[in-house]
């Protein structure tokens, strides 16, 4: 087996979060990452599994056994001869588990490299979600309680622990390393400086990885999805890019933050239909943030803003409030694609999507005013079988339409396969 993780960021302790996932009873060593410019050379010449394994076991003092030890290659990208060698070891020595952990960027957009496709499985691992935040908070029992739970309304000292941690986490986000620092700490300072870190190796990674003629387009593109999200419109102007730029001059930009998975488009559909595909208007799209704690960031919203207001989740014209609902209808399997809809009129719904089967609109309420008329439009027109409303409201389905609560989102699968739409 092997195991190509691409990671969104640099993590410190990244590991901490996947070692004990990744290979149950074996022993694992980790090589390459900061020493990668010393073990360089064991990668070049002829590329043979058995001679770069013994190398290993060598310089670590370790036997390396098959089948029950677990390498990982950190910084893979950091040796392109590294990334060569996985065809090698999948075809003469797959008998060696090995999980390669590096940038998307790096991995991604490396030039020059001889990648082992069709030889690795690839994992690309996003921001943890609410409910993987609120484990590593040590809230598992809760998060298997609501798993389990059914369609009644939730008790109320379950609403407001989840409400708090629900605020956390608007100001923390996914980042693992903005989490490890947060669960350590217990230091918003400290996790926002880990957070401007996070960002700052982005936009360095621009230079490093990008064409040059595009770098300054990164830039001006990177920095005005606040001000993209702050519209009460929400749809991507160019013209807050940059004044004057114009959609030909920055596609080639844009589609680059999208490949590396720095950023989340969001297309405009003109029909709320199957194949929603097929409906899509090419011309009109959102863009949001990867990380709902970087945008914040971004957004210079203090941390104090989130933790002591009941109605953070209004401000900044709900763009945190929809970040935050993207990301974790992003993390569902049984969601490939995400659009959003708009009526001839001022009606907008902020997400549909489909499961397959039927098509599924859902509007963010970023309070407890559950009046969603946006959506009484979308449903009047199509007649879906289910619309999802998210809001602070409770938990509640009627007559086709269904309440779930933010800080619940991410049951989402769950609480859909407990309601009969035949």
């Amino acid at each position: 087996m092997i195991l190509l993780v691409r990671r969104l960021l640099f993590v410190d302790r990244f590991f901490n979060f996947i070692q004990p996932k990744l290979v149950p009873n074996t022993t694992t060593f980790s090589y390459l990452g900061q020493a990668s410019s010393n073990l360089e050379e064991l990668f070049e010449g002829v590329i043979e599994p058995q001679r770069i394994i013994d190398m290993l076991g060598a310089l670590h003092g370790k036997r390396i056994i098959p089948e029950k030890t677990l390498l990982i290659f950190d910084e893979v990208q950091e040796i392109p001869r590294a990334l060569t060698a996985l065809k090698y070891f999948a075809e003469n020595a797959p008998e060696y588990p090995i999980c390669c952990a590096g940038s998307l960027l790096g991995v991604t957009l490396h030039k020059g490299t001889s990648f082992p496709v069709g030889k690795v499985e690839f994992l690309t691992l996003q921001p943890l979600t609410f409910e993987e935040f609120l484990i590593a908070n040590g809230e598992e029992i809760l998060c298997e309680y609501i798993r389990k739970s059914d369609l009644a309304p939730l008790p109320q000292a379950f609403v407001d622990k989840l409400y708090d941690f629900l605020k956390l986490y608007f100001v923390i986000g996914g980042m693992p390393a903005a989490v490890q620092i947060w669960l350590d700490e217990r230091d918003f300072s400290k996790v926002e400086e880990k957070q401007l870190a996070i960002l700052e190796t982005y936009t360095q990674d621009f230079s490093k990885h990008a064409p040059s003629s595009i770098v300054p387009k990164l830039r001006y593109l990177w920095n005005s999805i606040p001000s993209q999200l702050a519209k009460e419109n929400k749809k991507f102007i160019y013209g807050l890019v940059k004044e004057g730029a114009r959609a030909r001059e920055y596609e080639d930009a844009l589609l680059w933050l999208l490949d590396s998975g720095l950023v989340r488009r969001v297309g405009r559909i003109k029909k709320g239909a199957l194949p929603l595909k097929g409906y899509e208007d090419l011309k009109a799209f959102k863009l949001y943030h990867l990380d709902i704690g970087l945008l914040r960031v971004m957004s210079e919203l203090s941390p104090q803003a989130i933790t002591q207001s009941i109605r953070i989740f209004e401000e900044f014209k709900g763009a945190l409030t929809e970040q935050y609902a993207l990301q974790e209808l992003s993390s569902l399997h049984s969601i490939r694609t995400i659009y959003y809809w708009t009526s001839e009129g001022t009606a907008e719904v902020d997400f549909v999507f489909s499961d397959g089967l039927r098509v599924i609109p859902l509007e963010v309420k970023a309070s407890g005013n559950t009046q969603a008329r946006s959506l009484k439009v979308y449903r009047e027109k199509y007649d879906p079988k289910l619309a999802i409303r998210t809001s602070l409201a409770n938990l509640r389905y009627d007559e086709g339409l269904f309440n779930i609560p933010l800080y619940v989102l991410w049951s989402f699968d769950n609480y859909i396969a407990l309601i009969d739409l035949d």
